[in-house]
């Protein structure tokens, strides 16, 4: 299989949908069940935030596709569409319309699904990924699905209920260009784009929870070939790993498949987790099979003005409208990485990692905001206080008293522990006596009693062997019981060993 892979290239291009966090859905003013929480808390609930008992509670005549009712417009929803666009480096449409999907099937209540087709919010764009730009072709909205739940424990049954609470949540789709060129760059590309959803605070996005959801349209060529081959959509992708496992599964699949005789079909394939690999659900739909038509229950909307008008007003330019929004873009991720390594000094793995974590990264910067030394934050953030239940104010004492030798780094290690129990870091440092010997006559005492029972060493380092100073360093340390001052052992050991 190695000898024919290398014949080939694959051409990879994704759609992620991502539910939207608003208060209510996407066209009445139901609870948006992504946000909701369990009313006791209890952790039960599923991953929808309602207990497995409470299905259809959010719902209504709108959302259940009653006859007669009219669908309204979430404003926020449009504009957090927006937002997401500008952080894409996007073009946002000055005119937009909503379009029907139709489709049959029991988690639709309408029989259709209220989408946009020819005119999307959002066109354009692309997202950095390893150096490469990967193509935006649109960001579009959306309602979401109910979801089909068979029942638990009952193997004798033969059907499945429904839960209308999803049915009607905003989702936002993101379509790129078959720019992609392999499974690790559509995972990084996932990835990077659920940090910026979380970022821009817009959605949640995990996958797992199905908030983010991923298909794959992948087929393969002979490299240099100008024409794409037969593509293949892969769903059920609920993971990162499975976006990257389907992947690679699927251009291993159609390059075996054309290499044997065989020819692609266009289809829709799942994927199976379990065992590690695709299977045909049904042949590939196109956009003919939906019967697009424009949604008549809803105004087309144009992004001029300060608010969205209908094409029933009056039109002036959407500069302000636009310029309004872009004041609400956070930092980005990508910006903030560079802002840590040009500007704070620190190493590029450990920036990645402090980034990678909205809450991780708005807990480094509380702290450095109080004039703490970044680098020696990073490393904490990263390592001792990765969990974040230290207070700032507390991690700024102990930094201030490793800066003025009164404790050690080591020391600060153990004062973690304590501080975590409620404790402050002065009543820890008191109780335990940690505060850092840096007395040249007191440590001395140590200093000689250390040169003393190690002969060897010392001879080692006067005939040049400098390196093994550490040793006695580390012996002097142990006898101080970690509070001697490196620093000045370091200068004492080198005044009486005289090399």
């Amino acid at each position: 299989m190695d000898e024919n892979k290398i014949k080939y290239e694959a051409v990879i291009g994704l759609e992620i949908h991502a539910e939207l966090k608003t208060e209510s859905k996407m066209f009445c003013s139901c609870a948006n069940s992504t946000t909701r929480i369990c009313a006791d808390g209890n952790s039960d609930a599923d991953s929808r935030g309602h207990k497995t008992e409470e299905q259809n509670i959010n719902v209504c005549p709108v959302c259940l596709g009653m006859p007669g009712m009219l669908p309204v417009l979430n404003k926020q929803a449009i504009e957090w569409t927006i937002l997401t666009g500008l952080a894409l480096n996007s073009q946002i449409a000055e005119f937009t319309k909503w379009d029907r999907k139709n489709y049959f099937y029991p988690d639709l209540p309408k029989g259709y699904q209220i989408s946009q087709y020819d005119l999307p919010i959002v066109s354009g764009g692309f997202l950095e990924v390893d150096g490469k730009k990967i193509g935006i072709t649109r960001i579009h909205l959306e309602e979401d699905t109910g979801t089909s739940k068979h029942p638990e424990g009952r193997a004798d049954v033969d059907y499945s209920l429904m839960d209308y609470n999803r049915a009607g949540v905003p989702l936002m789709e993101l379509v790129t260009e078959p720019e992609i060129s392999s499974a690790s760059q559509a995972k990084e590309f996932c990835q990077k784009y659920q940090l910026i959803l979380r970022y821009l605070g817009v959605a949640d996005a995990d996958m797992e929870k199905g908030q983010m959801r991923c298909e794959a349209n992948i087929s393969v060529k002979p490299i240099g070939q100008k024409e794409f081959g037969t593509k293949v959509e892969v769903k059920n992708l609920n993971s990162f790993k499975s976006v990257e496992k389907a992947i690679e599964y699927e251009i291993d699949r159609q390059i075996s498949e054309i290499e044997g005789g065989g020819k692609i079909v266009q289809e829709t394939r799942g994927w199976d987790d379990a065992k590690n690999k695709t299977y045909t659900m049904r042949v590939k739909e196109t956009s003919a099979d939906y019967r697009y038509f424009p949604e008549p229950d809803l105004p087309a909307v144009v992004l001029r003005t300060t608010k969205l008008k209908t094409l029933n007003s009056k039109l002036k330019t959407n500069e302000i409208f636009i310029d309004e929004i872009k004041r609400q873009l956070p930092e980005l991720p990508d910006a903030k990485v560079k802002k840590y390594i040009n500007d704070y000094k620190i190493d590029s793995k450990i920036a990645d990692i402090i980034v990678s974590n909205i809450d991780r990264a708005t807990y480094f910067e509380s702290i450095i905001k109080l004039g703490v030394d970044p680098t020696m934050v990073s490393n904490w953030v990263v390592n001792e206080l990765s969990d974040r239940t230290v207070k700032p104010e507390d991690i700024k004492f102990v930094a201030e008293q490793i800066q003025n030798g009164k404790i050690s780094k080591n020391i600060a290690k153990d004062l973690w522990v304590e501080i975590r129990k409620g404790k402050s870091p002065q009543d820890v440092i008191k109780e335990k006596g940690l505060e850092q010997i840096s007395d040249s006559n007191e440590l001395e005492k140590i200093v000689d009693d250390v040169i003393s029972k190690n002969p060897e060493i010392v001879n080692k380092i006067k005939s040049g062997q400098n390196q093994v100073i550490g040793f006695l360093v580390g012996q002097v340390m142990k006898e101080s019981r970690g509070q001697a001052n490196p620093k000045v052992v370091n200068e004492l050991l080198n005044k009486k060993l005289k090399w």
